[in-house]
């Protein structure tokens, strides 16, 4: 199975924009539905949103949608995660995290069932 290793994060600035990446190692990339998810402090991990395993499908959460962009190379056994117009309440840690035998609409349900993680990366929004 895959390993996971986020990174990009750091302190912005209101309406900034950023780009997150995950990069797998091991296993076989282009058979994950891979997702990306956070989690603010004192709050509960959230589904950010989810790609299919050859890309072509995607799927956001209401809170992210038309701000966020996920898309992945899978060349390059990676996964990306644009962020534009931040918010302070996109303070958080981001995770990616993969899911095998899944469609990306699925990750949006069970996370709880996801085993492959990264370790996070923490992105800080300054108003």
């Amino acid at each position: 199975q895959v390993e996971l290793v986020e990174s990009g994060g750091g302190l912005m600035q209101a309406g900034d924009s950023l780009r997150l990446s995950c990069a797998a190692s091991g296993g076989t990339f282009s058979i994950y539905s891979m997702g990306w998810f956070r989690q603010a402090p004192g709050k509960e991990r959230e589904f950010l949103t989810a790609i299919s395993r050859s890309g072509g499908i995607t799927y956001y959460a209401d809170a992210v949608k038309g701000r966020f962009t996920i898309s992945r190379e899978n060349a390059k056994k990676s996964v990306y995660l644009q962020m534009n117009g931040l918010k302070p309440e996109d303070t958080a840690v981001y995770y990616c995290a993969a899911g095998q035998g899944t469609t990306a609409q699925a990750m949006a349900t069970m996370m709880s069932r996801l085993t492959v993680w990264g370790q996070g990366t923490p992105v800080t929004v300054s108003s």
